[in-house]
């Protein structure tokens, strides 16, 4: 019998495809950006080390911001959510508003520990819209 070809739901972006994104991100040693399949008029990207999620990023018509509770502060073109924990604040999220497609950006860090968040919420701090 044959078998139908199967899809992966993340592959990993080239240089190429990297460098179409409407945004830019610092992409440490040893980690990648991907997407799985993408919706109508949107794509979800994952920024992952050794398979592991670290920052979502949503580009489309609109998001589901905010996903965290904790305060919205308006810092340097976007809106972040940083929620307050026993070991200090953490900005968890970032959205984007732009005139052209993808409208909405929308940055999240997964949920980590304290180490591995840390370097998320560097990663996703480095995120602009080109």
């Amino acid at each position: 019998t044959p078998t139908e070809p199967t899809t992966q739901a993340y592959h990993p972006l080239d240089a190429t495809a990297r460098a179409a994104l409407p945004f830019r991100l610092d992409l440490p040693q040893g980690f990648e950006i991907g997407t799985g399949r993408p919706g109508p008029d949107f794509t979800i990207y994952s920024v992952r080390h050794e398979g592991v999620p670290f920052v979502m990023i949503y580009a489309g018509p609109a998001s589901q911001f905010p996903i965290y509770d904790g305060q919205l502060a308006e810092v340097a073109g976007r809106a972040s959510v940083v929620v307050t924990e026993t070991d200090g604040r953490h900005a968890m999220e970032h959205l984007f508003q732009r005139a052209t497609a993808p409208r909405e950006i929308h940055v999240w860090v997964t949920s980590l520990d304290s180490a591995e968040r840390a370097i998320a919420e560097r990663i996703a701090q480095s995120v602009d819209p080109r």
